[in-house]
């Protein structure tokens, strides 16, 4: 894999803590629950520094979203 290629890689498919709660619409201290209980795992964690990857963010995004039409269907 050449460097731009895993230039671009990074850049499309690596997401901050930031990135991830903004795109799963949870709170900080909601994403950090989620990496306790095991729902979310970093893929490198350095220091207070957390990398997650785009598709285990959307699938849990799903996952949290059937949840929510399960047991809050008033939200819609």
């Amino acid at each position: 894999m050449k460097e731009s290629e895993k230039i671009k890689f990074i850049q499309e498919e690596v997401l901050t803590a930031a990135e991830a709660g903004e795109l799963l619409g949870v709170t900080r201290q909601r994403l950090s629950t989620l990496v306790t209980s095991g729902k979310l795992k970093p893929v490198k964690k350095v220091g207070t520094v957390a990398l997650f990857l785009l598709g285990h963010v959307q699938a849990l995004k799903k996952e949290l979203e059937a949840g929510r039409k399960k047991y809050r269907p008033y939200d819609e």
